[in-house]
Order: structure tokens, then sequence, then C-alpha cells
């Protein structure tokens, strides 16, 4: 079976493509990972003008949802050019909120960034994120605040603990729901991902020479990208075909399939880029952390094969 992209798909992840290089992300994350949101959060609202965040909103709510494959699409762009910010997180709280209106509609404008607090007491972005989320035993709260900032494996990803407490949005939030979207997500950021790197990776090892030939002419090079490339495209399909059916077990096989193929990647990238490849100042770096870290987000590898052999079969 073949999931292809129809004209209009394709069209809206080139304008994103577009987007996202006018905005040089990478100088984007550094300022992220310092803690200063001002070239963040412009960025957020241009990705928000281009109708990413209302794909997760229902349409009585100013949204353009729930469209999961566009939102797939999204996220793919999203991850190939390392955007940081609580991305998976704002569709996440999107799903949760529900029929929480006066809370929906900012989300879908981008006039708001969400962050979730869940199975952990740690919320991404906690900082930058004026809607935050915390999922308890008793329900979803509207956290009134958060403590200190504490850095994680991916700089663009800052981790901040929830103030506990907060106003009661809903005993019982469709977490199930949410969790399927923020794994879809993050599955095809996963993928987004994964292609920036064999990209980066081709170029340089064209570049690169040894013995006074491209290092990309070497029959190892060639397998070592040959495999991570097969892997990449065999997530493609698992991640459009989990859009279509949002089955828990399609979405669960999506995501650890395309994380997978992205930290396979991520490990060819830093061997055959050298000791380069481990600097901080070099770009590629932004990309290996974020593949490393999203490997475990909203789901390890071990529960989403779980999910895959008990079979799932809801849809969200």
């Amino acid at each position: 079976m073949r999931f292809l992209l129809d004209a209009e798909q394709r069209a809206f992840a080139a304008s994103l493509d577009a987007l996202l290089t006018a905005a040089d992300t990478p100088s984007v994350v550094r300022d992220w990972s310092r803690g200063d949101h001002g070239s963040g959060r412009a960025l957020w609202r241009r990705i928000a003008e281009a109708g990413v965040f209302a794909l997760a909103v229902p349409e009585e709510y100013d949204g353009l949802g729930p469209r999961p494959v566009e939102l797939a699409v999204a996220f793919v762009e999203l991850g190939r050019h390392a955007v940081p910010g609580p991305l998976v997180e704002t569709v996440t709280a999107a799903v949760l909120l529900d029929k929480t209106e006066r809370l929906l509609s900012p989300l879908a404008s981008g006039e708001t960034m969400a962050t979730v607090a869940y199975d952990s007491p740690y919320a991404l972005d906690g900082d930058a994120a004026t809607t935050r989320l915390a999922l308890t035993p008793d329900g979803l709260h509207l956290a009134p605040g958060h403590g200190p900032v504490r850095p994680s494996l991916d700089p663009a990803r800052r981790l901040t603990p929830l103030t506990p407490g907060g106003e009661l949005l809903t005993p019982t939030p469709p977490v199930e729901q949410a969790l399927a979207w923020a794994r879809l997500a993050v599955a095809a950021q996963a993928l987004g991902v994964g292609l920036a790197l064999l990209d980066k990776t081709v170029a340089y090892v064209r570049q690169r020479t040894q013995f006074g030939a491209p290092i990309g002419s070497f029959q190892a090079v060639k397998h070592r990208l040959a495999d991570a490339k097969i892997a990449l495209e065999f997530a493609r399909p698992l991640l459009f075909g989990a859009a279509l059916t949002m089955d828990t077990a399609d979405i669960a096989a999506a995501k650890v399939t395309a994380c997978e193929a992205a930290y396979t990647t991520a490990r060819t990238a830093l061997q055959l880029h050298g000791a380069i490849g481990y600097t901080a100042e070099y770009d590629l770096s932004l990309w290996l952390t974020k593949a490393r870290a999203l490997r475990t987000a909203w789901g390890t590898p071990d529960e989403c094969r779980a999910l895959v052999v008990s079979g799932g079969g809801r849809r969200s």
C-alpha cells in the first residue's frame, strides 16, 4: 500500500520548508537554549499563522482540525529544521483541553504556547509556555507557575517542574487520545530530524577527502548511508498510514520505527563526521541531540513495542 501526499499537502510542506529555511533555526535554537525566547516566539507566531497548531484544534474553536495527516506533514518539516519549543506539547494540550474554548482558541492562533506534565513532575519549556497543564490522578489542572529550569540532553528542550495545584479544568481529560496525537507528532518530528541528518551527512561526505578521494566514494560509507536511507523510507509510510487510521497500535509502530531510524541515522552522521560532530558549535549537534531526546519522548521504544504487540485497536 502506498501513502502519497496530494498536491495541497506537498505545497503545505514546501511553504513550511521555505519559512523555516529563512528563519535560520540554528540561531533560534541557540537563543532558546540560553533562555532568550524572543526569536523563538517570533518564529512560533509565523508557524501558527501557517496553520500548524490549528490542525489539532476543532473548527468550532477557531481551528482547522482535527487533521492528523496535515499535522504529520507539518511536524516532519519542524523536525527537519530542528525548531525549538513545546511543539508536541501544544498539540497534546489542544487535545486534552477538548472543549475549553477560552484556552483552545489562543493555542490555534499562536497567541499562547502550552506545555504538559505527564507521568513526571517536569514539563518541557515551562518557562516559555503561557499555558501549563498538569495531568494528575484527579484530572487536568492549569498549573499556576513553574520551578527552576533544568537543562536536558537537547539544548532546545528545557525542563521545568510545574507548581502543584491550580484550577481543575476537567476530572476526565481524553488522555489516551492526547497520547496518540503526541506520539504521532513525535514520530513525524523524528522522521524530519533523521532526513535532515542524512542530507547533511551526504553533503559532508562528498566534500571531505581521504587518500585524495571524497569519503562518500568509499563502499563502507555508502553502505552506512544506504542503511540509514532505507530505515527512514520504511518509517515514512508507517507514519502517514498511522495518521490515516489514528489507531493506537499503528501510531506506536510509527513512533518506534521513526525514532529508531532517526537515532540510527544520528549514529551514522556522528561517525562519518568524525570529531567535529561532537562539538556544540557545529550545527549538526542540534539534530544529533534531538534525535536522542525524541527517542523516549511520550513513550519509550519498549512501551511502543508493547502497544504494537497488544494490538491497540483504538482510534484517537
